[in-house]
């Protein structure tokens, strides 16, 4: 995740809203014959945006708009991505249907909100489109049997840096959004893809899955478990996200997996990993260390340390089990988040992926 910028930040548009204003100028145009430049839609709680668009096609019975996704001053993937909807007609009764084109991933995998085989645009941003088609539609006596095909050019390359192959999503992006709006550095499409994750392993009848803080981390709890990728969660500095979404839909067992410095700053009470959020408690750690019967002068080194993994070098020179310690601490903090539903264990390595701490097997 980026660094987050200081002063106000500008708010953004979710691809949900982007494909329901292209959606809607398209079928505008396919009724009319004219696009609406720019167009403006109707989000669910009330706000009445304008879109300009990027292109507008009108040919062989269907037309194509398109919009520029601008997610404000999010550290968003799809921003300036284009947003593209084709509108033809549909069967009569049929209402509005959806496809995947170009750049929109392809559900494959059970335990998401979508069925195998839909088109992996999510049912906020379906709910959008429908609604401004039937309202166009009740403006020009129409019926409103359409389909709609969503594409996101390039969107196949750009889903490569998300987790949607790990999730089953496969061919591109989805297309995500329940309020519309984009808030800067929430982090939301990550804390779903956690969630999402979540789902499809219980789906898939895992019993096991792991969480780690990052792809060192992930590969090693993946070493020393044998785990298919489908178990993995890519947690990242999300530990709150992902533990009080298991208080609501628990699994058999949670392994968290990190460096020195996240899983201490977990056993400190942290529930957001970033740096920007929260920062290792060094005179904390020399406490540990105190209990762990070190002397006056190594608790005071520690005190003095400029790092977690600092800290530990000092501990590992005089064999104190610091790393057991802080695991056993973050599982205390994460057991108090996810409830009893969960076993829950922690394991702590270092950045050659070799293990330093655990705690709870």
């Amino acid at each position: 995740m980026s660094r987050k910028p200081k002063g106000p930040l500008r708010k953004g548009w979710t691809t949900g809203a982007c494909a329901t204003a292209a959606a809607s100028a398209a079928y505008r145009a396919l009724l009319t014959g004219r696009f609406p430049d720019p167009v403006t839609i109707r989000l669910p709680k009330g706000e009445s945006p304008s879109f300009p668009l990027s292109r507008a096609e009108l040919a062989n019975g269907h037309a194509t708009a398109g919009v520029i996704k601008d997610a404000g001053d999010d550290p968003d993937v799809t921003h300036g991505a284009e947003i593209v909807a084709t509108v033809a007609p549909g069967a009569q009764g049929s209402g509005v249907t959806f496809r995947a084109g170009e750049g929109v991933g392809t559900v494959t995998r059970p335990g998401l909100v979508l069925a195998v085989g839909e088109p992996a645009i999510n049912p906020a941003p379906r709910k959008m489109m429908a609604a401004a088609i039937q309202a166009i539609a009740r403006e020009h006596s129409a019926a409103g049997d359409v389909t709609v095909t969503i594409a996101i050019p390039g969107g196949e390359e750009l889903a490569k840096k998300t987790m949607n192959g790990r999730l089953g999503i496969v061919g591109g992006l989805s297309v995500l959004g329940t309020t519309g709006i984009v808030i800067p550095y929430s982090c939301s499409s990550w804390i779903h893809s956690i969630h999402r994750g979540v789902d499809v392993a219980r789906a898939a009848g895992l019993v096991h899955v792991a969480a780690a803080t990052g792809k060192t981390s992930e590969a090693a709890v993946q070493k020393l478990y044998n785990l298919p990728e489908i178990a993995l969660i890519d947690m990242g500095d999300f530990c709150g996200g992902l533990l009080k979404y298991l208080a609501k839909k628990p699994i058999a067992k949670l392994t968290l997996a990190g460096g020195v410095g996240k899983i201490s700053k977990l056993a400190q009470g942290h529930l957001d990993l970033h740096s920007s959020d929260s920062r290792v408690d060094m005179a904390g750690l020399a406490s540990l260390l105190a209990a762990l019967g070190a002397d006056a002068a190594t608790v005071a080194k520690a005190r003095a340390a400029n790092t977690a993994s600092e800290v530990f070098e000092i501990a590992a020179t005089r064999d104190f089990p610091l790393g057991d310690l802080i695991a056993k601490r973050a599982r205390e903090v994460a057991l108090a988040t996810v409830g009893g539903g969960t076993a829950v264990e922690v394991v702590i390595f270092d950045r050659q992926g070799r293990l330093v701490g655990r705690a709870g097997d």
